[in-house]
């Protein structure tokens, strides 16, 4: 995939993993839009930012994806890239979690439910491109759940199969679909959790090496070994994130 000249959407895009996409993808000569829940965040960042464009809203909701498709489709049409990045992780215990069912639903909501609309949604604008992708961002907890954050790894495993049948869906067609697996990555969400964090500059560093050659998964940092561990030791592999 070429990595100038394109029209990018990176929703959750006004921080962590998201922001530093968005300003690679600026230096690099894209229009780039960005989304987010918060005003004030998106603001600042159109300051420091010349030319970057935003979406506030919160994806899980009905009415913010269909204004943000309309936005798409009023100010840009030649979109033909999207990166669903946006989530959230919440860490309880089922049976100790007092307000279980709303954190269950706006886990799965943001996590998998948004992604799955907003491709939908977005799909008839990059079919009509020469070129187009969709990059969805999942987590190596896909492959080794923790014991802290069932629903989340839930839903990035889910994520996961989601962007393989999509794969398979759009492989006659001009779509690239691509995942982005990342070790665990020094952001706003994982903030007082794990140690040795890959910085957010370094796996925009990795996936832009991938993303260029064509190269669908993105293994990040440490999942590489994570992976390749599942294949010769599961239970090894399996115990490494059950506490972290």
């Amino acid at each position: 995939m070429k990595l100038s000249g394109n029209t990018i959407l990176i929703t959750g895009g006004s921080s962590g993993i998201g922001l530093a996409l968005a300003k690679r993808f600026m230096m690099l000569g894209n229009q780039v839009i960005i989304s987010g829940r918060s005003a004030e965040k998106l603001n600042r960042i159109k300051n420091e930012i010349p030319g970057i464009a935003t979406f506030c809203g919160d994806l899980s909701e009905k009415e913010n994806l269909l204004q943000l498709q309309k936005f798409i489709q009023d100010e840009f049409p030649h979109l033909n890239i999207l990166i669903n990045n946006a989530g959230i992780q919440y860490n309880y215990r089922l049976n100790e979690e007092r307000d279980i069912l709303a954190k269950i639903d706006y886990e799965l909501a943001c996590n998998l439910n948004a992604p799955i609309k907003l491709t939908s949604l977005l799909l008839p604008f990059l079919e009509n491109q020469d070129h187009s992708a969709i990059v969805n961002v999942s987590s190596a907890l896909f492959m080794a759940p923790k014991k802290s954050a069932p629903v989340y790894c839930a839903s990035k495993a889910a994520l996961h199969n989601f962007t393989q049948s999509l794969r398979y869906q759009l492989e006659e067609s001009k779509v690239e679909v691509h995942e982005i697996i990342p070790a665990l990555i020094d952001t706003p969400m994982t903030a007082g959790r794990g140690k040795s964090k890959l910085s957010p500059d370094k796996l925009v560093d990795e996936f832009l090496d991938n993303f260029k050659a064509g190269k669908e998964e993105s293994f990040i940092g440490k999942t590489k070994l994570l992976r390749m561990l599942l294949r010769v030791a599961p239970r090894k592999a399996q115990s490494l994130l059950k506490d972290a």
